[in-house]
């Protein structure tokens, strides 16, 4: 059986490898998810990650980032757009999460970037995920 959302497989690995107060998590590679990766860690809402290569596929690692007192960094993910329903905007109504406290990543023609970059380079496309 193959993985019918595997950007969902991702966000959902990450949710619960915070919630259980891990290190680290380790994710099947795609350049896609290392572009998602990327931008979680410009955003400063993971501590960092690294590309692992292993026969037939690599992976990637990514190390979670925690407050002081313990407390994850990253409070939520949510999958907006799915293979079933994909949720496209123009500039216009690029969407702003909790009011400009959390990230939408979105897929742009010009990559992976955030609604404020996307904005700032006037480009819409495909709303990925919501991050706060």
């Amino acid at each position: 059986m193959t993985m019918t959302d595997p950007i969902a497989d991702m966000l959902t690995r990450i949710r619960n490898a915070n919630r259980a107060r891990k290190e680290s998590v380790d994710i099947p590679a795609s350049k896609l998810k290392l572009a998602i990766t990327r931008v979680l860690k410009s955003e400063g809402y993971i501590d960092d990650f690294k590309v692992v290569e292993m026969e037939p596929r690599g992976f990637v690692r990514i190390f979670l980032k925690y407050a002081r007192g313990g407390e994850p960094v990253l409070r939520g993910l949510r999958r907006v757009s799915s293979p079933g329903r994909r949720t496209y905007v123009g500039v216009g109504r690029i969407p702003r999460p909790y009011r400009g406290l959390g990230v939408a990543l979105l897929s742009t023609p010009r990559g992976i970037m955030t609604d404020r970059q996307a904005r700032a380079e006037r480009a819409g496309g495909e709303v990925i995920c919501w991050v706060w």
